[in-house]
């Protein structure tokens, strides 16, 4: 439903502030953490944030590094319509690897949790996609069969991880696509995509 605007995270700190290339989740000197610590929960948007301050290779306004982080993503209509046209005939759910910051944000300016019938945000329930345990995890949430399961994402590594559960899984890089690629599998698309 969202893209990032640019490929990962750390690239709108290194292009907008100036950054070192170093782990933006690690404290200097601690050795462990991933850099998915953020997304899984482990460390809060604002002690990231000044992390990456401190990293800076010049001082930095806070306020405006908030600024850029929060507006690092942008909506997919597209998406948003279909998600929200599906609803009326499927269960649709939203499964996302996304910090408390981002989500505050993005729930505001969107009601995420309006646009479908529930959602498993990673920062929440402490894992990751790929990793099985966030898939697991909103199956149990949200009662899902995996063999009924239809899951969309536009990273490989997320695709496949569904799969290994025993999901259906696309990789959505064209809405187009992906579309025709949900007729295959007997979905029933709403009017504005028939």
């Amino acid at each position: 439903l969202l893209e990032r605007r640019l490929p990962r995270c750390k690239a709108v700190a290194h292009v907008r502030v100036g950054l070192r290339d170093r782990r933006i989740d690690r404290p200097r000197g601690t050795a462990g953490q991933s850099d998915q610590g953020h997304e899984r929960g482990d460390v809060p948007g604002e002690v990231l944030l000044g992390r990456i301050a401190g990293m800076a290779t010049w001082p930095l306004d806070l306020a405006e590094l908030r600024t850029h982080w929060l507006s690092m993503f942008e909506p997919w209509d597209e998406m948003f319509t279909l998600a929200s046209g599906l609803k009326a005939d499927y269960r649709v759910y939203l499964l996302s690897n996304i910090g408390d910051m981002h989500w505050a944000h993005l729930d505001a300016l969107y009601g995420l949790d309006t646009l479908v019938h529930g959602a498993c945000a990673s920062f929440r329930v402490g894992a990751i996609k790929p990793h099985v345990d966030i898939y697991r995890k909103a199956e149990s949430m949200f009662d899902l069969d995996p063999a009924a399961t239809v899951f969309l994402d536009d990273l490989l590594p997320n695709v496949a991880g569904a799969r290994e559960c025993g999901w259906h899984a696309i990789h959505h890089t064209d809405a187009g696509l992906t579309r025709s690629q949900l007729r295959a599998l007997g979905v029933r698309l709403p009017a504005p995509f028939t």
